[in-house]
């Protein structure tokens, strides 16, 4: 009989190997009717001497570790179907291996997630230059986007609730990008262990802001291999094709007859060698997926995620109109995680909910565009199970 999370949580308690909050034992914060304060620890510096933090949460059954540096999530630990802990996200051991070589994991992304051809776009009238530094485009903001400032963190509890407070000002012209972009992004845990990021964003210019998070997932364990095997749904019938550099063509594809077909729940391996032109230029799966849905005024369950050999499930829900699904195409085996264990290509996955990729130059996406006097605003709540 399959298990809920209630359930193997409290099990896992009754057997002794529960949670333990930071550090001291508790059956109730192991089965989530609390949170407490996140605790704060040195994580080293950088070249200049900045002073880099890491926090740590739990509530509900969920361990949550956030670096300052550029909003990481390091380990994100879920118990499996038995109870048994793992970390279930890339990561690095020290800030050195962030600064130096990471591929986004973990990290909040802006002022503009995913690509901009050829870094450039027009607002208004005004054509704007940004920051290229993926070939000829603009890739997660450019050379130094939000996930390469240190953050402001405050911790907070409220209720039964326990997270963190991140806050982060992008000036006018950073990265190319017009407008003071004032950003605030709030890490939640539930007492039923849900991570839920809420996203704001003011400016005092019009400006254009996709902001999103770059965890890497492996529910089976980070560094324990492949995840072709996981089992993916999404509810999507179309997705945005992209030229060979992975810009969007502007079309809206249906994935009718198509290995971008996840409206039934298939395994991640079943089609990913179909070669498909789209798989060929991606090197996998690296395409956003067009939600049914659409932009709600609430988060909606858009995408499951399941590692059958533990049980660990994922499902999201966001009011965002797209999800980047991106299959860890370009890990090649020179990156050492905080298991000990190489990240190699199809070893972990991305989920990245969001506005489209390219969206400032296709009049036919949802826009993207803040203006003085509104209000950035979306959610994403990720819920766990085995």
């Amino acid at each position: 009989m399959e298990l809920n999370r209630r359930t193997v949580i409290a099990g896992a308690a009754a057997a002794g190997i529960a949670a333990t909050t930071l550090g001291t034992g508790s059956a109730e914060a192991a089965t989530g009717s609390g949170g407490r304060k996140p605790v704060k620890e040195s994580f080293g510096k950088l070249a200049d001497g900045t002073k880099i933090y890491r926090w740590s949460l739990e509530n509900g059954g969920t361990r949550l570790k956030v670096l300052n540096w550029g909003g990481v999530v390091q380990t994100l630990e879920l118990p499996d179907r038995r109870g048994r802990y793992a970390n279930v996200v890339n990561g690095f051991d020290d800030i050195e291996d962030y600064v130096a070589k990471s591929p986004y994991f973990g990290a909040l992304i802006g002022r503009y997630g995913n690509r901009i051809g050829k870094g450039q776009f027009t607002l208004d009238g005004k054509s704007y230059q940004l920051s290229v530094n993926d070939g000829v485009n603009s890739l997660h903001g450019g050379t130094q986007g939000f996930d390469k400032h240190v953050w402001d963190v405050e911790p907070f509890v409220k209720g039964s609730d326990v997270g963190l407070v991140l806050h982060y000002t992008s000036v006018d012209g950073e990265m190319g990008y017009p407008g003071t972009l004032k950003a605030k992004v709030t890490y939640t845990l539930t007492r039923r262990g849900e991570w839920v990021i809420d996203y704001e964003a003011t400016t005092d210019k019009a400006t254009v802001v996709n902001l999103t998070s770059h965890v890497y997932w492996n529910l089976a364990g980070e560094g324990s291999g492949t995840i072709e095997d996981h089992e993916l749904t999404i509810a999507a019938g179309r997705y945005t094709p992209t030229d060979s550099g992975l810009i969007p063509t502007g079309e809206l594809a249906t994935v009718r007859g198509t290995p971008f077909d996840f409206r039934e729940t298939k395994t991640i391996g079943r089609d990913i060698r179909a070669g498909h032109v789209q798989q060929v230029q991606a090197k996998g799966y690296d395409h956003n997926w067009v939600l049914d849905k659409g932009v709600t005024a609430k988060p909606e369950h858009v995408a499951t995620l399941r590692d059958p050999r533990s049980g660990r499930t994922l499902k999201i829900a966001t009011d965002q109109p797209g999800l980047q699904f991106y299959s860890g195409n370009f890990l090649d085996g020179t990156l050492t995680g905080t298991g000990g264990h190489t990240y190699r290509q199809g070893d972990a996955l991305c989920l990245e909910t969001q506005h489209f990729p390219d969206s400032p130059n296709h009049a036919n996406f949802p826009s993207t565009v803040l203006r003085p006097g509104h209000v950035y605003r979306t959610r994403t709540v990720h819920s766990f199970d085995a």
